[in-house]
């Protein structure tokens, strides 16, 4: 049962943040290699003067996404290596469904970071400092959530009604539009077919 909640956690906490990486970014690794060494414009004119600079967008996109497996990483290392013994969670009072909490909390701090990171870098763009202001009230918010232990259903609730709004947000600021969401998801968006028949 140990390695059945270590794998099944992992893979809630940290599945679409893979997913993420592998179909957005692993594509291009030359390009993530210059994005996370900070010398993205002027490394690829080098290599390929032909080659676009990656945008604001991507470098926001990237590092959220960056942030976001850190920050789980570091924040829920500790709890899978309890998920594999000894079995001590729920003896002392404690919420059984410990394990399984902890990886939805991880899950939704990862696809914050991602959001924060490029509502936040759009913030700084366009010099709206009221953006920077919340971006941190919202992951102060997030964070100190999680010194209310025994909440756990709370605290997942209110954390992902806030997921929910900053990826709105962030989907609307990295040029999404209510017809363009409509459009790729009835598969009528011919930018995005002709993207997926280039990439074959």
């Amino acid at each position: 049962m140990t390695a059945a909640v270590f794998f099944g956690c992992a893979f809630i906490a940290f599945g679409p943040a893979l997913a993420l990486y592998i179909f957005t970014i692993a594509t291009d690794p030359l390009r993530v290699i210059f994005l996370i060494a900070g010398k993205a414009s002027e490394g690829l004119k080098s290599i390929n003067p032909e080659e676009t600079a990656p945008s604001m967008r991507l470098l926001a996109y990237v590092s959220g996404l960056g942030f976001g497996i850190m920050s789980g990483v570091f924040s829920f290392v500790n709890t899978l290596s309890d998920s594999l013994g000894p079995g001590t969670v729920g003896i002392h009072g404690d919420s059984p469904q410990f394990f399984l909490n902890s990886a939805f909390m991880t899950l939704v701090i990862i696809l914050l970071h991602v959001f924060w990171g490029i509502v936040f870098f759009d913030g700084c763009e366009k010099k709206k400092w009221y953006v920077l202001l919340i971006v941190l009230l919202t992951h102060l918010l997030v964070s100190t959530q999680t010194f209310l232990s025994p909440y756990y259903g709370a605290n997942l609730v209110s954390a992902y009604i806030i997921m929910v709004f900053m990826g709105i947000w962030a989907f609307f600021v990295a040029g999404g539009s209510c017809r363009s969401l409509k459009l790729c998801l009835l598969c009528q968006d011919k930018d995005f077919l002709l993207y997926n028949q280039r990439s074959r």
